[in-house]
């Protein structure tokens, strides 16, 4: 009938030809955008990511070439700076900034391979200890404990100083500490679906253990572990640097920012530049993946989107 409103419109039906209701994944980004500190977060990374994949091209100079005549350098805007330099030379005549820029590139790939690492080791283990109980869970979880018992720096260490001092150890060290806490969570996810309506669908229409684990059960866990994974990547890249700065991590010529760090303790007075810069550097970037990992957990988690 002509002029009779629309009650199906008014009782909360979609009319035709208006908007759809957005996207799970659009719903997502709205709900990160509104936080100005993620925003800014992901923005800095994304920033550090451009100088990271394109270091050989932009970079000023190479990171390892010495410039004897300009040793100890100071920046630019300091009396006695050079724009061929703009942040300074080290001890040795090489460029800070170029090596910050190759720094970059290297703490990213640590924090990224790191986590892709313990991520997956910690997700089988956790699938393994929420699906079968008893002895298997009991014995994943036990040594779960032991490892985090254990201070996560002095584990690493222990396992660098077996393995030997080098970047790939200590990656390998590093991911090792962080197994515990995606395993743990990951378990902890697994056994709160597992007694979801859907699960036992997928078990009487005939679905095996392994398509239960990772196709229907490991995609609603995700939610956790991205948040966790992204946090992770802060203190993965902290933890290596921790490492550089012991003698534990990347070896010289290595431009890697905890090495940086190391080799100018004794400069710390007389070139304030060695130490400064490649400390805001981790700085800076520990702090953007924390604030996008906040960001992440404040849109993922349906309670927090409700609260909003």
């Amino acid at each position: 009938m002509v002029g009779l409103p629309n009650t199906a419109i008014g009782r909360g039906e979609q009319a035709p030809g208006l908007d759809a209701p957005a996207s799970p994944l659009r719903e997502t980004w709205l709900h990160f955008r509104a936080n100005r500190g993620a925003v800014v977060g992901l923005g800095v990374i994304l920033f550090l990511t451009v100088i990271a994949v394109f270091a050989d091209l932009i970079a000023p100079h190479s990171p390892i070439v010495l410039y004897s005549d300009h040793q100890l350098t100071p920046p630019v805007w300091i009396e006695g700076g050079m724009w061929r330099f703009p942040l300074g030379t080290d001890d040795i005549g090489r460029d800070i900034l170029s090596r910050l820029m190759h720094g970059a590139r290297l703490s990213l790939m640590i924090g990224l391979s790191v986590v892709v690492l313990s991520l997956s080791i910690g997700i089988i283990l956790g699938l393994l200890s929420g699906f079968f109980a008893g002895l298997v869970d009991l014995a994943i979880m036990r040594m779960m404990d032991i490892m985090l018992a254990l201070p996560a720096l002095l584990l690493a260490i222990v396992i660098v100083a077996i393995l030997g001092p080098s970047l790939i150890n200590a990656m390998i060290a590093v991911s090792i500490v962080y197994v515990p806490h995606f395993t743990r969570l990951t378990r902890s996810a697994v056994l709160g679906e597992r007694a979801k309506d859907y699960v036992t669908a997928s078990k009487v229409s005939g679905a095996g253990l392994a398509r239960l684990m990772f196709v229907t059960v490991l995609p609603n866990c995700a939610a956790p572990l991205i948040v966790q994974a992204t946090l992770s990547i802060s203190t993965a890249i902290l933890d290596a640097a921790a490492l550089g700065f012991l003698g534990l991590g990347a070896q010289p010529p290595t431009p890697e920012w905890g090495t940086m760090l190391a080799n100018s303790l004794q400069f710390i007075q007389r070139a304030w530049w060695m130490v400064t810069f490649p400390g805001l550097a981790i700085l800076i970037t520990v702090l953007s993946f924390n604030l996008m990992g906040d960001g992440l957990r404040d849109a993922l988690d349906p309670k927090l989107k409700q609260s909003v």
